[in-house]
């Protein structure tokens, strides 16, 4: 009887967070003018208006493009920043340390107002080179604990090794450091990309009307009027993500036999 107590707690667990997920999917298909659960009726009406409506397609190009630049500043950032911090001792580390993890520390509506203030000074509100920056403060954090926690399990002989060999330092860094932290790295940049794609406080606050990403969108929308087309975007984006872990474990036996 004891056994089986773990196993309730966790369909319970589960059932609690896929419950919600579940609701949302049916919602997308109703008639109702607002949300409205069990449907009324269904149709697929709130798709096309999602799909024919310029103001959430260019919502949803602006949250991939910044998502994407974001997480690609936040690299050039944090693997340099992550290669110093766990392979050098210097004075004032583990204040770096605090320093790299304030933006997550502080709370998201006192960041933004900070960025508001810095980037208007910058004339950078409203534009999409300041939601990168801004996304990207927000999102070094995390991928520095990411790369540099892969980095302190790093074996140094491999690039003792390569050297040995006679490679260079920036041909053992290209074909033995980096292949080995693939991994982590990879990691760290989807992390950098799903933190912008859903940061939404930073977003009311600087991104204006040219640069509004879809959770701005999201939240201006059931704000305002409860569109369904909420519902829509929900369900869309979650598929997504079924579709990205379904595709990973299919994919996981095939590269395991290639290896």
């Amino acid at each position: 009887m004891l056994r089986s107590v773990p196993l309730v707690l966790a369909v319970g667990v589960a059932i609690f967070l896929i419950v919600p997920m579940a609701i949302i999917v049916p919602m997308s298909f109703s008639t109702a003018i607002s949300f409205e659960f069990p449907p009324p009726g269904y149709w697929t009406g709130y798709y096309r208006e999602y799909f024919s409506s310029y103001a959430w397609l260019d919502a949803t190009a602006n949250s991939f493009f910044i998502a994407f630049a974001s997480m690609l500043f936040t690299l050039v950032v944090s693997l340099p920043a992550a290669l110093g911090y766990v392979r050098y001792r210097f004075f004032g580390k583990g204040a770096l340390n605090l320093l790299m993890l304030l933006p997550v520390i502080v709370p998201g509506v006192v960041s933004a107002l900070g960025y508001y203030s810095f980037l208007s000074l910058a004339r950078l509100v409203g534009t999409h080179l300041g939601m990168i920056i801004a996304h990207s403060v927000l999102s070094i954090p995390v991928a520095f604990l990411v790369i540099a926690a892969a980095l302190k399990g790093f074996d140094r002989n491999l690039e003792r090794a390569a050297m040995s060999a006679g490679a260079g330092p920036l041909a053992t860094f290209a074909f033995v450091t980096l292949p080995v932290l693939r991994p982590g790295i990879a990691i760290g940049a989807l992390f950098a990309f799903l933190h912008s794609f859903n940061e939404a406080v930073v977003a009311i606050f600087i991104a204006g009307r040219d640069a509004a990403t879809l959770p701005k969108k999201m939240f201006e929308s059931i704000r305002l009027e409860s569109d369904p087309v909420i519902a829509v975007v929900s369900s869309l984006l979650t598929g997504t993500v079924l579709a990205g872990v379904l595709a990973s474990l299919l994919l996981r036996p095939r590269a395991r036999d290639a290896t």
